[in-house]
């Protein structure tokens, strides 16, 4: 339970050496990118000048396993796989390291100008093969201890993954060695494409930062990558390769832009909390680390060690290794644990050590046996349990001379007589204890005042529910939780304020009544129908319809020439539909009887059937059809 804190400072240099390595894709596509990258080595290297104190540049190509269905496995293919173009292609490789890491340009121009193409016959690429045995093949390559390693890959295409080779046959986990014999990676059709965590993890060991170049659309596949691969950069390249310089010095200040740490944690009773203060004074909790760092700026890391459990034998070290995420220092952290109490003392001391579970009989537990095994140690144990059979302290503490010490967590205060009571076990409602509106006592919510529920969710004010002009719901409903339920149907919206038919009735409602009341006095009736006598008839049968006046009048006559004349087209309509359906029918009746007639009956009897009796009979058949008789005669059955 007990914790240990410490700041962990990372500065940037305003000059790093750079060690560039160029791994190329060289499939077919990219012929005019490729023919294009020797003429970038030496604009790039003046440009590198000026945020390097020192630039050294290497060269490497890939295409993809060499191995069905991701390249044509004919003869010929295998050694030139542009021979049906009539062109001349090197073979398909993994991956080949062409030139380790050097100063000199005119070198590097010289040997890129030497490359050539190859080919496969499927859209992805072997680029992520290549890329891990250009990071963990380090005397190779020839990356320096003291420089920024960036590994730039340039292509066109997205790159396998690891379950992909199982579509070759090949099943063997890459085991993130580096095989290159001669400078060629040999294992590429025995072993898989790596994993993405496998190439995360190589990458932050090796303090590799990539910078993927990619034509097209297809960055946009590496660029979702980014967050699975720490110090990694996404680029857009143009065709030609046009725009390489710029992309690469741009993808380098950026990544020294920002400072990150990956901490190695191997020990699970172990817990490891980081918080990142950047030079302008925000803080971003967890890994997320500072952006927009200058040269010479510090970052510090606040970084929290706490124990879980007891995990670590007594005596022993474990280790937790803190990497920022491109540079080539790394914190190493020893931990020694202590998980017995060394405490003796008096009674008073022994009682303010054991807090609200004071023990109160020292001498007695001093003088006897307190060992799980033993009788004495068996009679403490129960003590500790709130019933027989329960875990000692529930779980949640230590039993030192039958009293409960309860276990420190970051999660809460843990207390009670048998550490049974806590302060975060309550209801959570949207990732918040008790909503974020109470407290948790004794593993209840307690309500802060103007809230209600289970989790304290539920709002008791009517503050929510009220309208500009005070009223609840607009008088339509009621406000449960700080949210209107509309009781009337017609009603709706999130106050009950839209309600179409609402406002009509109830302005008529008043006419309504004084229409249908029998006992008005004259006066009143005269006042009724002066204000009401265009907005409201009543009628009590529909014979009084005649009776109503002219207007009356004409309007049911209007109705009853309206219905009659709807209901005959309607009738009409009903016999062409008919007629017509029977015609269709009968027509349809006909030509099938036809064709009947001529392409089935003549044929009735060609061929003998199979089934016969032992003496044959002559048998004599009369079909009628369409007032046509059709005689067969000799027909054995």
């Amino acid at each position: 339970g007990s914790e240990a804190s410490f700041i962990l400072q990372v500065q940037q240099l305003s000059k790093y050496p750079v060690d560039l390595y160029y791994l190329v894709d060289v499939s077919a596509s990219m012929m005019r990118s490729l023919s294009n990258l020797e003429s970038v080595g030496l604009a790039l290297s003046q440009k590198m000048s000026e945020v390097s104190s020192n630039f050294r540049l290497g060269f490497g190509s890939f295409v993809d396993k060499t191995v069905s269905p991701f390249i044509s496995v004919h003869p010929e293919r295998l050694v030139n796989p542009c021979s049906s173009f009539e062109v001349d292609c090197i073979p398909p490789h993994g991956f080949i390291h062409v030139l380790s890491l050097t100063e000199n340009v005119t070198e590097f121009s010289k040997v890129v100008q030497q490359q050539q193409i190859s080919g496969n016959i499927d859209t992805p690429e072997g680029g992520f093969d290549a890329i891990l045995q250009a990071t963990v093949c380090q005397n190779h390559i020839g990356w320096r201890k003291e420089a920024k390693h960036l590994l730039l890959m340039m292509t066109d295409q997205t790159s396998h993954l690891a379950l992909d080779s199982k579509l070759a046959g090949i099943v063997v986990p890459n085991d993130g060695n580096c095989h290159l014999r001669d400078n060629v990676y040999t294992k590429t059709n025995s072993m898989e494409h790596p994993s993405l965590g496998q190439l995360a993890e190589k990458l932050i060991e090796n303090n590799i930062n990539v910078i993927f170049a990619v034509e097209g659309l297809q960055f946009l596949w590496y660029k979702d990558l980014m967050p699975l691969l720490p110090g990694t950069f996404a680029g857009q390249l143009q065709s030609g390769a046009l725009n390489l310089k710029e992309l690469v010095v741009n993808a380098y200040q950026k990544l020294l832009s920002e400072v990150k740490i990956q901490v190695d944690n191997p020990n699970t009773g172990l817990y490891i909390n980081v918080s990142a203060i950047c030079p302008d004074g925000t803080r971003h909790p967890g890994l997320k680390g500072c952006t927009n760092v200058k040269a010479n700026d510090q970052v510090l890391f606040n970084i929290t060690i706490g124990m879980r459990e007891c995990s670590i034998p007594e005596g022993e070290e474990k280790y937790i290794v803190i990497r920022p995420i491109g540079f080539n220092e790394s914190t190493l952290i020893k931990v020694h644990s202590i998980c017995i109490c060394q405490h003796s003392g008096s009674a008073a001391e022994t009682e303010s050590w054991f807090g609200e579970t004071s023990y109160r009989e020292p001498n007695k537990c001093q003088n006897g046996d307190t060992s799980p095994t033993s009788d004495q140690g068996q009679f403490f144990f129960e003590k500790c349990r709130a019933h027989k059979g329960q875990p000692v302290c529930s779980g949640r503490g230590t039993c030192l001379c039958g009293k409960c010490v309860c276990q420190k967590t970051k999660l809460g205060l843990i207390y009670g007589k048998y550490c049974e009571i806590d302060n975060f076990s309550c209801s959570y409602h949207q990732g918040k204890l008790c909503a974020g509106n109470g407290e948790c006592v004794d593993s209840e919510c307690k309500c802060f005042s103007g809230w209600k529920g289970e989790s304290c969710n539920c709002s008791s004010s009517l503050e929510f529910c009220k309208t500009s002009k005070l009223q609840v719901c607009n008088g339509r409903g009621t406000c449960v939780c700080g949210k209107c339920q509309c009781s009337d149907p017609r009603s709706s919206g999130p106050l009950c304020e839209s309600c179409p038919t609402c406002n009509f009735c109830e302005k008529n409602w008043n006419c309504v009544q004084c229409h249908l009341l029998n006992n008005l006095s004259q006066t009143n009736v005269a006042q009724c129908n002066a204000s009401c006598s265009a907005q409201v008839y009543y009628v009590d049968h529909f014979s009084e319809c005649l009776s109503q006046g002219r207007y009356s009048t004409t309007f049911c006559f209007i109705f009853i020439i309206t219905f009659i004349t709807g209901l005959v087209a309607i009738l009409i309509f009903r016999q062409i539909l008919q007629w017509s359906n029977n015609k269709k029918s009968s027509d349809s009746y006909n030509l099938a009887a036809m064709k009947k007639e001529k392409n089935y009956f003549p044929t009735v009897c060609s061929k003998t059937v199979t089934y016969r009796r032992d003496k044959p009979e002559d048998m004599k058949i009369h079909i009628k059809v369409q007032e046509k008789l059709i005689e067969i005669h000799h027909c054995n059955f």
